[in-house]
């Protein structure tokens, strides 16, 4: 099983994405945990993750998280994903991330 940390700068607009994106994952059959968690909170728990994706809104934080865990993919969700909630485009960025 895959944990995927979602970063907003609230952790309320990207929990929205989380059901999309279980719902693209186990289509897929395609095993994950996902949450979502302010930019604040994922400071302290990135390293519990597999890979940590940025909201748009968070963007510019990129390479401080990047910097903070080096041994782990941190990417920003594109703003076409995101706006869309599209969860298909998110699982395939976290596979691709991953080499799953």
């Amino acid at each position: 099983m895959r944990k995927i940390l979602l970063v907003c700068s609230a952790g309320m607009s990207t929990s929205m994405l989380v059901k999309k994106i279980l719902s693209a994952a186990e289509k897929e059959h395609y095993e994950i945990q996902v949450e979502a968690r302010s930019i604040s909170e994922a400071r302290g728990i990135g390293s519990l993750w597999d890979v940590i994706l940025l909201g748009p809104q968070v963007k510019f934080q990129l390479k401080e998280i990047k910097n903070a865990f080096p041994d782990k993919p941190v990417e920003a969700i594109d703003m076409k994903s995101y706006g869309r909630m599209d969860g298909e485009a998110i699982v395939k960025q976290v596979r691709f991330l991953l080499k799953d």
